[in-house]
């Protein structure tokens, strides 16, 4: 085990995950990646091993109870207990309501919510028993500031901050604590296959709403400053939202 101990993250394949991932590993922890496209997730893993750290590589779906059991396990048994769980994994549909399909909809909901009340679900009992754990939610800007054609992923990620306040008052007094990032618009591969109509769509709509006063973005590295942080705060340090926004 590495001297801070063992982190998981889910959607580690790119993105602010990826950026999560190799940001644990520089700061000490041993990380078990995980995420559909184990190809990305081997370049990283050796890419993170190659500069001192330590990382592995797993596959894991996180709308998949089996596969989330899997990660998990092999996770441990590569790595050892797990003290840092960052549910990043994510998924977006744009579209009106009346417009998304109703299987659209349910993959938005088991990969940002479902997803995340599962891992933990499947984690708790070992970090109870040790008295020690960080459960870190990615959540978004959406949670509390809703947006148009982005109502599955908006209700997913109040869902996800809502699963972390009910947490934080299951977990008082345990030494295991719920944490929700909420980052504001961030560089990543998030959005880039819906296509030139769809984004002006969005794009006029968040306009009118007011969403678009500056186009500055946060890096992941932003983002994976912030779980670091959290995740290494002393025990008896309760800790939130920490919400992260870039400067217009």
């Amino acid at each position: 085990m590495s001297a801070r101990g063992v982190a998981i993250v889910t959607g580690a394949s790119s993105g602010i995950g990826e950026a999560i991932g190799r940001r644990l590993a520089a700061n000490g922890f041993a990380v078990g990646l995980g995420a559909r496209r184990m190809d990305r997730l081997a370049a990283l893993a050796e890419i993170v091993n190659g500069e001192g750290g330590r990382a592995v590589a797993l596959p894991l779906d996180v709308t998949r109870p089996e596969s989330i059991d899997a990660f998990v396990a092999a996770a441990e048994a590569h790595l050892g207990p797990i003290d840092v769980v960052v549910s990043n994994a994510g998924v977006g549909v744009p579209g009106l309501l009346h417009e998304i399909g109703a299987e659209d909809l349910e993959t938005e909901l088991r990969t940002n919510l479902l997803g995340p009340i599962l891992l933990a679900r499947r984690v708790l009992p070992a970090m109870l028993a040790r008295r020690s754990g960080d459960l870190v939610f990615v959540s978004s800007m959406n949670a509390v500031e809703p947006r148009p054609f982005q109502v599955g992923y908006t209700a997913a990620k109040a869902g996800v901050e809502g699963l972390a306040r009910a947490l934080r008052r299951e977990l008082e007094g345990t030494g295991v604590r719920a944490v929700v990032v909420r980052p504001g618009p961030t560089r990543s591969e998030f959005g880039f296959a819906w296509g030139p109509q769809v984004l002006e769509r969005l794009l006029d709509s968040w306009k009118r709403w007011g969403f678009l006063r500056h186009n500055e973005m946060l890096d992941g590295d932003a983002v994976a400053a912030a779980v670091i942080w959290a995740a290494t705060q002393p025990r008896t340090t309760s800790i939130d939202v920490i919400q992260v926004n870039p400067e217009g």
